[in-house]
């Protein structure tokens, strides 16, 4: 499980880049380089990462649920998800 404290930098990260998207977006279209490269690092939306919404886990998550693999299984196995079971064959 992710820290409370990533957790919380991940929020204000995610704050950041709504704050800056027109400025950069118009930035970019202009190719004013020099003004970009003087915002803060973090309002740039590569430096996000997903993390699962249920533990903060970073690593093996599915993107159409926003949760990691391990409680996609668990979702599915306690019925949680419609329509997804575990195979058998």
């Amino acid at each position: 499980m992710a820290s409370k404290a990533k957790i919380e930098k991940q929020k204000r990260n995610t704050l950041l880049i709504a704050k800056y998207e027109e400025r950069r977006k118009a930035l970019k279209e202009a190719g004013d380089y020099e003004a970009l490269a003087k915002l803060p690092r973090s309002s740039s939306r590569t430096r996000l990462r997903r993390l699962c919404q249920l533990t903060g886990r970073s690593r093996g998550n599915y993107r159409k649920f926003q949760v990691s693999r391990i409680m996609l299984r668990d979702m599915a196995l306690d019925g949680l998800i419609p329509g997804m079971r575990k195979a058998s064959w």
